[in-house]
């Protein structure tokens, strides 16, 4: 896909991004940062006088959603970082966002105001209180148009629920209820309900001694909201059914690749570890992003990946070195087209990464501020492993490491990606004539 690059936001180094997600209808774009604040970028309404800015995204609205706080029991930080966020359908004019950080997720109303009243009997223009014995007459409250405001406010806040650190929140089908996952256990919450929620899964042994796993992401199917998948830092998925039982600890399906002995190393379970975890639109497909591969499952076939594509395959010499600068444990994401054709996920050097699952062809393009300039066609990059180098490729010695996409997200019906690198959203989409 030729996907030149709209325009780049800069963010202060302080503002490290830490989740992209588009709403269902994809007019709306927000990211989450470390400050723990949320950005709503807003699509541009397309103008007869400017065809060419219909693809543009513009702030539409910023909130401080966390706060660092300090758990005085345990002496602990927690801090305000946005771990995930994810859109409601839309109901009426308002829109509504779950975010969570390590604790609490909570629930925003992003609404507009384009009128304040005005005329009020007890009260003057300012606001203050008038006194009773001056009101000598009855008005009646009036309208006015004002500047259009757009207003965040929390609705509800879900706190108390995780003893670990929440690492995923997934919004069930059925708009009444969600879970939220820690490294143990996933509760199911109903959204209008912050003092209660059920635990459906907990793996956590009574002697924390014998733990060997721990759970690194889970989701809703996207229209079954009986079922839902979680993934294990030992590599395998687990599908559960909320019919079957009250505490879902026993699996229906299975999914897991059986370790080739011969690739066997002391990093085999670090990259092994599931980082993200993804049905496809349709719910038929499961997608699960690992350190060197993304694989998508088939639903009925539980003993093997109907397809395995390599993201960074020449880092597999660098594990040693990335294993002592700690980027093996980078927490890559994956996402899917909309119509599940094509699959994204990112890697080092700003590079990330695109397979179309019907042709078999992938690309590696690059997100930096050198090819950011609006309506600059990417270019594809390639990464030289040994031998001889050609201009265009970029030798796997001088990749930096410390430029990484770890979050991207995909426009649900049109090509357009945004692609988080650190301090900077990039937006891209399909070649415009």
């Amino acid at each position: 896909p030729n996907l030149p690059n709209i325009v780049a936001y800069r963010m202060r180094d302080a503002d490290i991004i830490s989740t992209v997600e588009f709403n269902a209808t994809g007019e709306l774009l927000a990211t989450g940062d470390k400050g723990g604040r949320v950005v709503v970028f807003q699509r541009e309404q397309e103008s007869k006088n400017q065809p060419h800015r219909r693809g543009e995204y513009n702030v539409y609205s910023t909130f401080q959603s966390h706060e660092p706080e300090f758990d005085y029991l345990k002496s602990l930080e927690i801090e305000e970082k946005i771990n995930k966020i994810r859109w409601l359908p839309q109901q009426n004019a308002a829109y509504f966002l779950l975010s969570t950080n390590d604790k609490t997720v909570k629930l925003w109303k992003i609404s507009e105001r384009d009128k304040r009243p005005e005329g009020y009997n007890l009260k003057d223009e300012d606001g203050r209180i008038r006194d009773p014995t001056t009101i000598t007459a009855l008005r009646v409250p009036v309208l006015r148009p004002m500047d259009l405001m757009v207003e965040a406010t929390a609705r509800r806040i879900f706190a108390n629920g995780h003893t670990y650190h929440i690492n995923s929140i997934s919004v069930n089908s059925d708009y009444e209820t969600y879970m939220s996952t820690d490294d143990l256990r996933i509760n199911l919450w109903n959204l209008e309900i912050t003092n209660r929620s059920f635990n459906i899964v907990d793996i956590k042994p009574a002697n924390m001694e014998d733990l060997t796993e721990v759970i690194t992401a889970a989701e809703f199917h996207p229209s079954h909201c009986n079922t839902f998948v979680y993934s294990s830092s030992k590599g395998s998925v687990r599908l559960c059914d909320m019919r079957a039982s009250a505490l879902c600890d026993n699996h229906c399906k299975f999914f897991e690749e059986p370790e080739d002995p011969n690739n066997r190393s002391f990093f085999s379970e670090i990259i092994s570890s599931i980082s993200d975890v993804k049905f496809s639109h349709n719910g038929r497909y499961l997608m699960t992003r690992d350190y060197l591969t993304v694989k998508v499952w088939d639903l009925n076939m539980e003993n093997k990946p109907l397809e395995t594509y390599q993201v960074h395959d020449y880092l597999r010499s660098k594990l040693c070195s990335l294993y002592e600068n700690d980027c093996i444990f980078d927490k890559f994401e994956c996402v899917w087209n909309g119509s599940d054709s094509v699959i994204m996920t990112g890697s080092y050097n700003n590079f990330f990464r695109m397979f179309d699952r019907n042709t078999k062809r992938d690309v590696t393009l690059e997100a930096s501020r050198e090819n950011s300039k609006p309506r600059a066609i990417l270019k594809p990059r390639k990464v030289c492993v040994g031998g001889k180098r050609r201009k265009d490729e970029i030798s796997v010695d001088s990749l930096d490491f410390s430029k990484k996409i770890l979050h991207t997200a995909w426009h649900p019906s049109e090509n357009i990606i945004a692609v988080a690198a650190t301090n900077n959203l990039y937006i891209f989409q399909d070649k415009v004539n």
